[in-house]
């Protein structure tokens, strides 16, 4: 886990007993033995739980579950730490990469005996992402977020959680905080916390991983023993969040810490000035699901409206 050869683990010892290491974060200039890792790792949950004020004793949550790495070991977190949690996975139909990703998604629920809420999009919504993509001549991502937001927000307030949980990670949330940053996008900077508080029609929503890159997170994986999907989604390609991530990656890359100082320094000194752009009391009622609405209909039913009973699309026509 560690950059260079297989001598680095024999030499280099870990930061707070002096055994051997197995991984180092050059952002803390630091190297951990696997107890101090997971350790390393509990401890940046709880710091972001207890800093942004995210979850209160006794309450529940819905964790956002993809199969992925982020999202399994959030969830593996939250349990580990006591946290009453449940997961949430929304079938997306595409193709084999959804089935793969609901295998792991059961697998590991099954395997430590959690409850696992499944929706499926074209089963329980005549539709899915690769389908609503064609029909509404939009990159694929586009169908898919707000499928997602939708859904899990919905599930979230009918099964009476306190929180929703995802699994966005430091290089996640700087990346987006890159782009929207590049376009000066102020009301979607002004949804750059790791905390959205609740509103009408919408439950919290928190992002515990905030303090943790996307390294840390696969390497927690892996010492847990937590088996997980490792494919990109096939139809992300030439996503611009993927650039972006990139870009940020050189940065680190020359100067540890980088994506730390980024995110946490807007937190820390410009997110107020978005604060406004953040309220969504304005909104309606969805004449056919009941949730916030901007017109008639929310953008869900509008999407269901026109890609459901539409003919499925293959995976690879949309690549």
């Amino acid at each position: 886990m560690a950059d260079g050869d297989g001598d680095w683990a024999r030499l280099v010892k870990c930061r707070v007993c002096r055994q051997p290491a197995i991984i180092d974060l050059r952002r803390h200039n630091a190297n951990f033995c696997v107890d101090h890792f997971l350790r390393y790792c509990d401890q940046q949950v709880a710091k972001a739980i207890d800093e942004f004020e995210m979850l209160r004793p006794g309450e529940r949550a819905l964790v956002a579950v993809s199969g992925g790495k982020d999202s399994l070991a959030i969830w593996d977190l939250l349990v580990r730490a006591g946290w009453e949690a449940d997961g949430l996975y929304v079938g997306l139909g595409i193709g084999d990469y959804s089935e793969a990703s609901a295998g792991y998604a059961r697998r590991f629920a099954a395997e430590r005996g959690l409850a696992l809420v499944e929706i499926d999009l074209r089963a329980d919504h005549g539709y899915d992402v690769p389908t609503a993509a064609a029909v509404t001549r939009r990159v694929p991502c586009s169908a898919c977020g707000l499928s997602k937001r939708h859904l899990f927000d919905r599930a979230a307030l009918d099964g009476g959680y306190d929180a929703l949980v995802t699994g966005h990670n430091l290089d996640d949330e700087a990346a987006v905080l890159y782009g929207n940053t590049m376009r000066w996008q102020t009301d979607y900077l002004a949804r750059q916390r790791p905390v959205l508080p609740a509103g009408p029609g919408f439950p919290r929503k928190v992002k515990p991983l905030v303090r943790l890159t996307e390294r840390e997170t696969a390497a927690y994986c892996v010492l847990r023993g937590i088996d997980y999907l490792v494919e990109e989604c096939p139809m992300a390609a030439g996503n611009k969040h993927l650039a972006y991530k990139e870009a940020l990656n050189e940065m680190e890359l020359r100067s540890p810490g980088s994506k730390a100082d980024f995110y946490f320094g807007f937190l820390a000194r410009a997110a107020d000035r978005f604060e406004a752009g953040a309220r969504r009391d304005d909104l309606g009622a969805c004449r056919s699901c009941g949730g916030p609405a901007e017109s008639e209909l929310c953008a869900f039913c509008r999407l269901v409206e026109r890609a459901a009973g539409a003919e499925p699309v293959p995976v690879e026509l949309r690549r």
